[in-house]
């Protein structure tokens, strides 16, 4: 049987095909397999971004942040924490970018450990930003990194997180899902560790939220951040989220100290003083118009289920991982990801030494994966909104690419 026609046969029984005619599809992409890094838009979003400024914005005015909108980061907060972090409520918010969160949180934690704490734990192939960040607070606070080295192809084990804390450990901070590789770790053994070890751990929930299901409160989680733009929809820029455990609310003091954050914000007083609970972790005014997005990506979550996301999400990959085997590994590919399933995000890593040219021709194509220095392809297929035969389509072209032909077709 032809990849095309094994490609038919799974989406034919695939129960949510019917949730990617919610999203915007160009005709001109072949194949959008960078969904983890910037999922498409739902055709919904361009309404509700309409009804917002003509309604809330537009007739309500300045009327609606009594109405609804100063008590919106947590009221989304909540929703997504129910619906995919495992989460309670009052312990996440919606606010910030993913970096300006990781540090509040990472500082917060550091500046909490008792002065014998003065290593902070980190992969050395976590993703840039977060080890940009913890070299910062290491240097602000005059701590040290402790770097857990990691194989690309793979991640961080509980047998490493062992090794490296101990008495010195202040916090550790690790992705959940491998921005590279699409390792999965194991976050509630982690976490057992790290609070063994008496430190506090942050999860890097970036490549996860929407992807595989979480349960930061059944894990222990102390800390966690995560963004919206990938796999909910939230678009460009959208804001991130964070989590703190109720039973570190009224122990961490964020060190960004704002007046959204601040005990009746609206006194305009003289003097910090921190609003009780989740929300001191507010600085500025929060970002309402780019919530808009979020809002609406989250209903579809609510329709479909995480538990079914995760059921194709695996499968999916796996079909990557089969036509990768069959079709691409004769012309030199190789697997950077786990073979695993149950070990693997939402997104698989393929590796040759033409990476960076192959994937500028196959954007040329209209096959639209991407590069990872230095010679990964990586594939990053969206649950709700990428097909089994889009993903055919694509890897088939990686190949017509490799060799250098004209598009062939789905006959391999």
């Amino acid at each position: 049987m032809t990849v095309s026609a094994r490609a038919a046969e799974l989406d034919a029984a695939d129960p949510l095909v019917g949730m990617r005619s919610r999203f915007v599809l160009d005709s001109d992409v072949v194949a959008y397999l960078d969904g983890n890094s910037l999922g498409r838009p739902l055709r919904v979003t361009a309404e509700a971004l309409a009804a917002f400024t003509a309604h809330d914005w537009g007739t309500r005015l300045i009327r609606s942040w009594d109405e609804q909108w100063v008590d919106l980061p947590e009221a989304l907060g909540d929703r997504l924490g129910a619906l995919l972090l495992g989460a309670g409520p009052g312990q996440t918010l919606v606010g910030d970018s993913t970096s300006v969160l990781i540090y509040k949180l990472a500082r917060a934690a550091v500046d909490a450990a008792e002065p014998a704490r003065v290593e902070i734990v980190v992969s050395d192939d976590d993703f840039p930003t977060d080890r940009y960040l913890l070299e910062g607070i290491a240097a602000e606070t005059g701590r040290t990194l402790r770097w857990i080295p990691t194989d690309p192809a793979g991640g961080v084990s509980p047998e490493q997180v062992a090794a490296a804390v101990g008495p010195r450990t202040a916090l550790v901070v690790l992705s959940h899902v491998a921005y590279r590789s699409g390792f999965l770790a194991d976050a509630a053994a982690i976490t057992r560790l790290v609070h063994d070890a008496g430190a506090l751990v942050c999860w890097d929930l970036c490549h996860s939220v929407g992807s595989v299901p979480v349960a930061l409160d059944a894990w222990g989680a102390d800390l966690a951040v995560g963004c919206t733009y990938k796999y909910l929809g939230g678009g460009p820029g959208s804001p991130a989220f964070a989590y703190v455990a109720s039973r570190h609310q009224g122990v961490l003091r964020q060190p960004v100290q704002g007046w959204f954050g601040r005990a009746d914000p609206f006194a305009m007083a003289a003097g910090y003083v921190p609003a009780p609970g989740l929300r001191q972790f507010l600085s500025g005014t929060p970002p309402v118009l780019a919530t808009v997005p979020l809002r609406v990506g989250l209903d579809l979550y609510a329709e479909a289920g995480i538990e079914a996301v995760r059921a194709k999400s695996e499968a999916l990959t796996a079909f990557a991982v089969e036509i990768a085997d069959e079709v691409l590994a004769p012309l030199g590919v190789t697997l950077a990801s786990p073979r695993d399933p149950a070990r693997r995000g939402g997104h698989v890593t393929l590796r040759h030494p033409r990476a960076r040219e192959v994937v500028e021709e196959l954007w040329r194509r209209g096959v639209i994966p991407d590069f990872r220095a230095p010679d990964g392809v990586r594939i990053g297929l969206a649950p709700l909104s990428t097909s089994f035969t889009e993903v055919a389509a694509g890897l088939v072209e990686v190949g017509s690419a490799l060799v250098g032909t004209s598009p062939p077709g789905t006959t391999a």
